[in-house]
């Protein structure tokens, strides 16, 4: 007993340690810059990249936006899709707490009655001789399978790292949603401002309609401008409808992701100037990016399942022994069935060792071990792929606030052209195809700097997700040193406001 008792300390197949953090300490081949340019207009200022500035729980508070945070919220409660993913999480915990009875004994109780009567022929069990007569039974048994190898301790490792996988999966369906969510709220923002841009370039060049009719009506240029002016100002106007359309589509989008109706949408609407772009950008190292992408952290825990099933596949091939204690009693009534006399016992062992299977076993174990390769290959293409994600955004958000600057200077230098076009078309200084160019040229510059300005906002959304979205910050409980964030399921809370580079606690987590 005390050989099988220190055995029963082991467990077969390899013990679990998270992968060693990645030696890069950069993103990408050429230093990162630190300062991103300002485009000269509001929603695009300058912007820092700050090494190892912490993430808000609620990241998406830095864009100052109230209506956004609103709608992020209920979004995070009313998302059928996080309502499932959470039901799932809670599916693999309650799965784990169950493989966990395998740890102690079972204890069965069994109770019969029967009316029986016995042939004419033979004698009766009983003393009396009656031939008829009732039989009542009850047994307790208590069975315990000896995990002397740690395969059901094995198999509790296995289902509780799916526990946890099932819990990252579920935090980055949060970060998922809230990303989209935001997304959805700056394409709005973007398509109503280049509605209202349409707008202003419909009403512009009617406009100009009008004065060419005019100067035409007094022979200073022939019907062939006008005619020509009439297509512009008719091409101009087919693109307004499918801007409002995809606005359509986006309000659409927005309730969708807040759980609503279409026929129910949103009371908040948005503008470009709603959101506000954070003066600090976070960049965590690499080191810590594996710690906080939830992607990378399911990962780590499938390899952490797979790892546990080859420990169990293991104690599958090596012999199972089972102990048994059972307690019973007969008795014709139920006054005697408690009698010291109809009492029995048993106490018993049983070993089980396969010796022929067809391999079923040994096949068993090659597949764990191949799954455990895949579960490898698995966590290195996730890390690789939030590199990736944090490279792509870090050159997006560089480039994108250069495009912004160049598109505000195209965008001023285009609209004094087309004024100084204007007067000397009303003058008859300049002809009317000057005034052409000048109108769609305009026209251009100002999409592409509405559009400009929306990808700046997009893509500091996206640096946020990349680099995991502060889930480790949302709980307020003080967190130890040195202890990894554990993985807990969100609880939804208002959005404070955005954590500064001076008050940002350490980058841990006591869950």
């Amino acid at each position: 007993m005390a050989l099988l008792a220190a055995l029963a300390g082991c467990s077969v197949g390899p013990d679990f340690r998270p992968p060693d953090a990645p030696a890069a300490t950069t993103y990408l081949v050429d230093p990162q810059k630190p300062d991103l340019m300002a485009a000269g207009i509001p929603g695009g200022e300058a912007q820092k990249i700050v090494e190892s500035l912490d993430i808000p729980g609620q990241w998406w508070g830095v864009f100052r936006s109230p209506q956004l945070n609103s709608l992020i919220e209920s979004a995070l409660v009313a998302n059928p899709d996080i309502k499932a993913t959470a039901a799932s999480l809670k599916i693999a915990q309650l799965n784990a707490r169950a493989q966990r009875s395998t740890l102690f004994p079972t204890i069965g109780l069994a109770l019969g009655a029967s009316q029986n009567q016995v042939a004419p022929i033979l004698q009766s069990p009983l003393t009396n001789q009656n031939s008829i007569f009732g039989l009542f039974t009850a047994g307790l048994t208590l069975t315990y399978a000896l995990d002397i190898w740690g395969g059901n301790r094995r198999q509790i490792e296995s289902l509780e790292a799916l526990a946890e996988q099932q819990c990252f999966q579920l935090e980055g369906a949060y970060l998922s949603l809230a990303s989209n969510v935001v997304a959805a709220a700056i394409l709005e923002a973007s398509l109503r401002a280049q509605v209202e841009a349409t707008r202003r370039i419909i009403a512009a060049q009617r406009e100009t309609l009008g004065i060419l009719q005019r100067v035409s009506g007094l022979g200073a240029i022939p019907g062939a401008d006008v005619a020509t002016q009439e297509a512009a100002l008719a091409q101009a106007e087919t693109t307004l409808p499918p801007l409002e359309k995809a606005l359509a589509q986006q309000r659409n989008l927005l309730a969708n992701l807040t759980g609503r109706a279409t026929s129910d949408p949103v009371a908040e609407r948005f503008t470009l100037s709603d959101l506000k772009l954070p003066a600090d950008l976070p960049l965590s190292l690499p080191s810590r990016l594996v710690e906080q992408r939830p992607d990378v952290r399911a990962a780590e825990a499938n390899l952490h399942s797979a790892g546990a099933l080859v420990g169990v596949a293991i104690s599958n091939q090596l012999p199972q022994i089972t102990l048994s204690v059972g307690l019973g009693t007969t008795g014709v009534g139920t006054d005697a069935l408690f009698g010291p006399s109809q009492t029995s016992t048993n106490v018993g062992g049983s070993l089980l060792q396969t010796i022929i299977d067809g391999g079923a076993l040994a096949t068993r174990k090659q597949a764990a071990l191949a799954g455990l390769e895949q579960a490898e290959a698995q966590y290195r293409s996730s890390v690789l792929n939030a590199f990736r994600n944090v490279a792509d955004t870090l050159n997006a958000l560089e480039y994108d606030a250069i495009t912004l600057k160049a598109a505000v200077e195209a965008e001023r230098a285009a609209s004094s052209s087309l004024a100084i076009a204007r007067r000397r078309l009303e003058l008859g200084d300049t002809t009317y195809v000057f005034v052409l160019i000048a109108e769609l040229t305009y026209q251009q510059t100002q999409i592409t700097r509405i559009q400009a300005q929306a990808a700046r906002l997009t893509n500091t959304a996206a640096l946020f997700q990349a680099l995991g979205g502060g889930w480790w910050n949302r709980d307020s409980a003080e967190a130890t040193a040195g202890q990894r964030s554990r993985c807990h399921a969100p609880v939804p809370t208002p959005a404070p406001g955005y954590i500064s580079s001076k008050t940002t606690p350490p980058l841990i987590s006591a869950r």
